[in-house]
């Protein structure tokens, strides 16, 4: 419609095993639509095209050092679009709040994203994870189970810390729309 500001539509995309992803992709995004923007959200598995978003969130676990495989699929089959927008990236790492662990978990998503050096981040972030044993599949419970696995012992926990992620999520709109202006 001529004459009305259109919002810059944003999709806010994730990986996930779990399920904890998808919950701060999900905060993300109410957050990115409080502060006025048009937000879709999809599964990076279920993302076909991108044409019709200005700007893109992703998101996606660490695990075992590396991005979650379908964040490296995403990224491979994307690239062409990604590089023409505005492309903030969230990773989720350490399942506690030890800062050493944040220290760790930051180094290895800058060294993931090195891997995709046409990417350039307007915002990237790493927030603690959550950690539920119950749900952890076969080869997992597994890893678990060996001496030398830094799940080994580990009760379930969830220390995201909520407050963060909204924050860094309010300071997504103005980073992603200075680059489609």
């Amino acid at each position: 419609m001529e004459g009305m500001a259109v919002s810059p539509s944003t999709l806010v995309t994730y990986a996930t095993l779990y399920g904890s992803t998808r919950e701060v992709a999900e905060s993300i995004a109410t957050t990115l639509r409080e502060n006025g923007l048009e937000v879709d959200i999809e599964p990076m598995r279920g993302v076909q095209s991108l044409d019709k978003y200005d700007a893109v969130v992703m998101g996606a676990p660490l695990y075992i050092s590396k991005l979650y495989k379908d964040t490296q699929r995403f990224l491979e089959q994307h690239q062409g679009a990604l590089v023409q927008r505005p492309v903030a990236v969230f990773a989720l790492g350490p399942l506690g709040t030890d800062e050493q662990e944040m220290v760790g978990s930051r180094g290895q998503l800058d060294e993931e994203l090195k891997k995709y050096p046409w990417l350039k981040p307007v915002a990237r972030e790493v927030f603690i994870g959550k950690y539920d044993p119950a749900k952890l599949n076969l080869l997992h419970k597994l890893l678990a189970l060996l001496p030398a696995s830094p799940l080994h012992g580990r009760t379930a926990s969830d220390h995201r810390d909520w407050d963060a992620i909204r924050a860094w999520a309010g300071g997504l709109p103005a980073k992603l729309q200075s680059k489609t202006d």
